[in-house]
């Protein structure tokens, strides 16, 4: 990755944040925290690795991304929206109703998005089915699914990750958002699921760790992946995140799972990111 193609990213992403903001200060409701920790890892995904095409957005060949932590959807929605799915001013009607931008992702009424999520655990189960399609089928199509770190307490997850070993589905690409905490408090104290690593290898995963706001480890962590085909084991990205990252006050911040802000704190948010902004520009 050049110098210039990293800068069109951590521009990207500076949109990107804007856009969970606005969303959510409009709905008055959502997710900020954990769509925030999640923005590099949307960023790298729809820019560079990603095959989509926002002008056929149901192309039978193309990849699948499933967000198995549907509940961080505005993050998702402004990724979909600066990549052109559909117009930026639409991150205003999040959660309104009749909307096409639900609170969770809806497969029947947003473009770019595969797979209606919510249920945590649910979704990376649907993801491996689709990897299992893609095989039965002949078909060069790789799947992607996001989870977050409090959702590995929930055993489908861990069926899941059985069924993928089990069918060879190295054309599965998971995802963990390792930020540590969610709306009940720290992950290590809700439920603690370390060494997820360990546990990840155990269930027949190659296991890559990172720190999900590099994106030079992202692009590492994909290409490990793409060398992982033949190999029949699923590729298991665990990223080392901040919640509520770039804004201040958010950051590592449980409070800030499910709460939106409110007028003082949004325009507080967007000071910051104007600052980030200039100083990417600068640089």
């Amino acid at each position: 990755m050049t110098a210039a193609e990293e800068k069109e990213l951590q521009l990207f992403a500076v949109k990107v944040r804007e856009g969970i903001l606005r969303s959510t200060h409009a709905a008055k409701s959502g997710h900020p925290g954990g769509s925030l920790s999640s923005t590099e890892y949307f960023t790298y995904l729809y820019n560079k690795e990603i095959r989509v095409d926002p002008k056929n957005p149901n192309d039978p060949i193309r990849d699948r991304f499933v967000l198995s932590k549907g509940h961080v959807a505005p993050g998702l929605y402004a990724t979909l929206a600066n990549r052109g799915f559909f117009p930026v001013e639409e991150l205003l009607t999040l959660r309104h109703i009749g909307s096409r931008l639900q609170g969770h992702p809806n497969m029947n009424l947003t473009p770019g998005v595969d797979m209606s999520t919510g249920s945590l655990g649910q979704g990376i189960s649907t993801a491996a089915g689709m990897a299992k399609g893609a095989k039965y089928l002949g078909k060069d199509i790789n799947v992607y699914t996001l989870l977050g770190d409090g959702e590995l307490a929930e055993g489908q997850v861990w069926e899941a990750l059985m069924f993928s070993a089990h069918y060879k589905l190295d054309n599965l690409c998971i995802a963990v958002d390792v930020n540590g905490l969610q709306i009940d408090g720290a992950t290590a104290d809700v439920m603690n699921t370390a060494p997820i690593d360990a546990k990840f290898e155990a269930f027949g995963c190659a296991v890559i760790s990172i720190d999900g706001h590099d994106y030079s480890a992202l692009e590492e962590a994909f290409k490990a992946f793409h060398a992982n085909k033949g190999t029949g084991k699923p590729t298991a990205i665990l990223m080392k995140t901040v919640k509520g990252k770039d804004i201040s006050f958010m950051e590592n911040n449980a409070g800030w799972h499910g709460k939106a802000p409110n007028d003082d704190e949004l325009a507080r948010g967007l000071e910051e990111l104007a600052a980030i902004r200039k100083q990417i520009e600068e640089a």
